[in-house]
């Protein structure tokens, strides 16, 4: 009998063993063929320009599903991270955040949204997402942080151009914020930890200012204004409404409104005079 037993705990470690090596040589070949290439991964980033966002299911951090199409209608920055990182997505999150409450100034609060998403399926729970919008201090009405699965994960993520891979340190994946347009299209990449601020709000306020709506034709006048005089101080780093640029615009009207008037006047002494 014990001989029976002795020889069962062999074949069982044996088999064990071999299981766990073949375990070990199937992650050894997915590290070998899917390397990180920068070049690539920008690549893929940039083709990913005008094309659309499709539907997905995504976990909020009470755990709850949202559609992400209930985010067209306006502008989307699309964030994506993992929890476990300690430094990397720590900061962008940081700085991200820093650029946003810029763009709110200049916007308006309501005007966008900003969703993180983190694509650690296995570790990103709602629970971790709550506990990192809460440890980087993101606590804003038109920001969302999400889970995903990998299903959706690998749809979504190939509509961003979002390309990462595991690494012995956690991912490898390019620093991007994607910005979609109302409509759900790729508008434009942001691209590192640190952004100048402009690359940004830029992109979101010609969404924003830009793109004709409903409205009467003294909306749609001030947002064009808006647009062309908002503009980027960098001594101090914030947005300014130039006046000089609206001043300019108005007297630039002006002369052409009385050349106007004075063309008209003198066609209409020279048809006088003809008849």
């Amino acid at each position: 009998m014990q001989a029976h037993q002795l020889l069962r705990r062999i074949i069982i470690a044996t088999t064990g063993c071999l299981l766990f090596g073949i375990q070990i040589t199937s992650v050894a070949s997915v590290t070998s063929a899917s390397t990180f290439d920068p070049k690539q991964a920008l690549q893929t980033s940039q083709a990913a320009i005008g094309e659309p966002v499709g539907d997905y299911i995504l976990l909020n951090t009470q755990g709850k599903p949202v559609n992400l199409s209930s985010y067209r209608g306006k502008p989307l920055v699309i964030s994506m991270i993992y929890t476990s990182c300690y430094h990397i997505c720590p900061t962008t999150t940081q700085h991200l955040k820093s650029v946003i409450k810029e763009a709110q100034q200049v916007l308006g609060k309501d005007s966008f949204n900003v969703i993180t998403i983190g694509f650690d399926v296995f570790n990103d729970s709602p629970q971790a997402m709550r506990l990192f919008a809460a440890q980087q201090g993101v606590d804003m009405d038109n920001w969302t942080f999400f889970s995903i699965d990998q299903p959706t994960l690998d749809q979504l993520s190939r509509d961003v151009g979002f390309l990462y891979y595991a690494s012995p340190h956690g991912f490898d994946h390019l620093i991007q914020a994607t910005v979609v347009d109302a409509d759900g299209k790729v508008y434009r990449q942001v691209y590192d930890m640190k952004f100048d601020t402009p690359k940004l709000v830029e992109p979101l306020k010609e969404l924003v200012f830009g793109t004709p709506k409903g409205g009467s034709l003294i909306t749609h006048i001030g947002n064009r204004i808006r647009l062309f005089c908002t503009v980027y101080d960098p001594k101090s780093g914030r947005y300014i409404f130039d006046y000089s640029i609206f001043i300019g615009m108005l007297i630039g009207l002006t002369t052409l409104g009385f050349v106007g008037f004075l063309v008209i006047k003198e066609w209409r002494k020279s048809k006088a005079g003809a008849a």
